[in-house]
């Protein structure tokens, strides 16, 4: 089999994508890894919160800091702040959906606005000495997909990457992720810099199709990846023309309990065990008659009594 040589990206999640889930994926595989989007706004109101987000381990290097928010002088503030955490690069978020981050003007708000969107991006450019990389997507609507035209004007202004979800803002996480406007970018011959892929990217098979058929820099795994960290062993297998079988239900309760630890020193227990809760089909998915079990854990409040609901 062809061998693939490329990196992927495990995708920037809300509420998912923390210091214990990251550093899990980072050892099964995922090569570059993303902080969850931290407000520019509660940044440069100096939030603890969302300086917490920003912090990370060096084994989790690359690492990026991802920024949101709709005016320039909170985002400058934010990558500046952002920078002097010393990740390697500074990602822009210009692709949420969610409204109540776009009725603030932020996330794939400013696609209505692209001058808007090269602006703010250059000042950011302008404001810090790392790589700075955008996320966005095809464009607002079926309508108005300007994502060609987009990534160029971005690459002018000095980023050093561009991240592009196959959907528009009309989709959200709805229909298909269209990766020939993705592949267009890619094979425009004014881009130079690496262009990334993202969008339904929920199998090692299809990671390596995309890869080969559109010509992408990389792939970037986002909600596959929620509960299946070894969605990233997989790629890597079958980028290497290996076989990778499914963890045994053994090696799936060892992860959950290790997730449950790193996020209890982070968060503490009760954080740990609730927001374990999202998590359980992923890391289950498959499993026989797994569905008793998941409704104890659902009641749960102990990480004692999660282990003993999976091992009992």
């Amino acid at each position: 089999m062809q061998q693939f040589d490329f990196p992927v990206y495990l995708a920037p999640m809300e509420g998912v994508t923390d210091r214990g889930f990251r550093r899990i994926c980072k050892e099964y595989g995922a090569d570059v890894l993303i902080s969850e989007f931290i407000s520019s706004d509660a940044l440069s109101r100096e939030v603890a919160k969302s300086f917490l987000k920003m912090a990370f381990a060096e084994d989790e290097r690359p690492f990026g800091v991802q920024i949101f928010g709709s005016t320039e002088e909170a985002l400058t503030v934010a990558a500046r702040l952002a920078a002097e955490q010393q990740p390697d690069f500074i990602d822009i978020n210009w692709g949420c959906p969610v409204k109540k981050i776009v009725s603030k003007g932020a996330g794939s708000a400013i696609l209505q606005d692209i001058p808007k969107m090269v602006r703010l991006t250059s000042a950011v450019v302008k404001a810090v000495n790392l790589p700075v990389t955008v996320k966005t997507r095809l464009g607002w609507d079926s309508s108005d997909k300007p994502i060609v035209e987009v990534a160029e004007r971005l690459q002018d202004v000095g980023i050093q990457a561009i991240t592009i979800h196959g959907r528009t803002r009309a989709q959200q996480y709805g229909g298909e992720a269209d990766w020939s406007l993705i592949g267009e970018v890619k094979n425009n011959p004014r881009m130079t810099i690496p262009v990334i892929g993202n969008g339904d990217i929920d199998s090692a098979e299809k990671a390596v199709a995309y890869k080969e058929r559109y010509g992408v820099d990389a792939v970037m795994v986002g909600r596959a990846a929620i509960g299946n960290p070894w969605i990233f062993r997989q790629i890597k297998a079958l980028r290497n023309g290996e076989s990778c079988p499914e963890p045994t239900y053994e090696e799936r309760v060892d992860l959950v309990m290790r997730h449950l630890r790193e996020n209890e020193r982070t968060k503490g227990e009760r954080s740990a065990v609730l927001e374990m809760r999202t998590q359980y089909s992923g890391y289950f998915r498959g499993v026989f008659n797994f569905k008793p079990r998941k409704i104890r854990l659902m009641s749960a409040l102990s990480i004692a009594e999660c282990e003993e609901i999976l091992r009992g």
